[in-house]
């Protein structure tokens, strides 16, 4: 067995392999490209098992190595120990650091999804960074509006139709003012127009063979409606790869912290690893919970044509998440925290959902 470690830019390689046999160490360097590495490590003793921090290149390098017939594993940077006292950093560092961790076994390998997995994947989180940029112009608009002392009036929520008539009927007295404003309102009603088109397509993408199935049974949860279920079930991805719903909740990043020396052992703020995304939707559904437990008209329209098994689950968690969030605001928690831990149970009945 060769074991081959790489450091992948997007206009750099560099690599590292050890012979176990003989020990010997190799290096090399590449430009841009994944043909010049494939061809070396094919030209290695084989066979090889090499391996490449994830990160922004993607996995275009792990799946020309399969299509090849080469192992090549994308691992975790945020597990790849590292000595605090290493104050010297390169490229070429790295890619040895690598081959020896793998060579002794102290690396994670991430889940790497099929194309058509990660396509859909891409489409969900356009339309996730299309709500962020509309939160950011709604933010724009009010801020400006406030500065001139334009204050809606009316009580209620905003952004409703009535109030996006009041915003067009506004008027500045400078001409500057004006253009800023109006520039500021198309790109409100021009993200609008993305998001309903994003919202549409997903919700065909959503009925997909490959997707359905998870997603039908994530929608029998109260909060989840068919986009949020999508969006979960895109960045979970293989649910079956979590071999305990606690495991899931910790790659969510919805377990709390912990340091622990000698007889001292503090517990912190939840360690909010894995996908930011997926955490967002899960404590966003957690607020439904906050109410007591009941299927309305919409969640059973869902639940219809799903499990007696799935349903159960679906009905417990509404029961138990609702218990737990009365007996910790009693307790005096903040809402936050009796919401985020409603959360990462959530998580957990999800798990059991899409396993059942």
């Amino acid at each position: 067995m060769t074991w081959v470690g790489l450091d992948v830019h997007a206009r750099s390689t560099h690599a590292a392999a050890i012979d176990r046999q003989s020990g010997e160490l190799r290096r090399a360097r590449f430009g841009v490209g994944s043909e010049p590495v494939l061809a070396w490590l094919a030209g290695l003793p084989q066979p090889i098992h090499g391996c490449y921090e994830a990160g922004p290149t993607g996995y275009t390098l792990y799946r020309a190595a399969q299509a090849a017939g080469l192992r090549v594993d994308v691992v975790a940077p945020s597990k790849t120990p590292r000595a605090p006292g290493d104050r010297v950093k390169s490229d070429r560092k790295d890619a040895e650091l690598l081959v020896r961790l793998l060579l002794a076994g102290s690396l994670t390998a991430v889940a790497v999804p099929s194309e058509t997995f990660e396509a859909a994947r891409d489409l969900a989180r356009t339309r996730e960074q299309v709500r962020a940029d509309l939160a950011r112009v709604r933010h724009r608009i009010s801020k400006l509006l406030l500065r001139y002392g334009l204050v809606y009036e009316r009580s209620g929520s905003t952004w409703t139709q009535e109030h996006r008539r009041w915003l067009a009927r506004q008027r500045f007295k400078h001409a500057p003012t004006e253009l800023a404003y109006l520039d500021a309102l198309t790109a409100l009603e021009g993200l609008l127009a993305r998001r309903a088109a994003l919202d549409e397509r997903l919700s065909r993408l959503a009925q997909e063979p490959e997707l359905w199935p998870t997603v039908a049974r994530l929608r029998c949860f109260r909060g989840i409606e068919t986009l949020s279920a999508l969006a979960l079930s895109l960045e979970i991805g293989d649910f079956a790869r979590f071999q305990r719903p606690g495991q899931l909740a910790a790659w969510l990043g919805l377990t709390p912290s912990l340091h622990q020396s000698g007889e001292s052992e503090t517990r912190g703020a939840i360690t909010k690893t894995g996908s930011g995304y997926a955490r967002r939707l899960l404590v966003e559904a957690a607020w439904h919970y906050a109410r007591p437990p009941r299927i309305g008209v919409t969640l059973r329209n869902r639940q219809q044509g799903q499990p007696e098994q799935v349903l159960q689950i679906s009905w417990r968690a509404q029961q138990r998440l609702y218990r737990l969030q009365q007996r910790l605001r009693a307790r005096g928690k903040a809402g936050n925290i009796a919401v985020v831990a409603a959360a990462r149970e959530l998580a957990c009945f999800l798990w059991a959902a899409a396993m059942a």
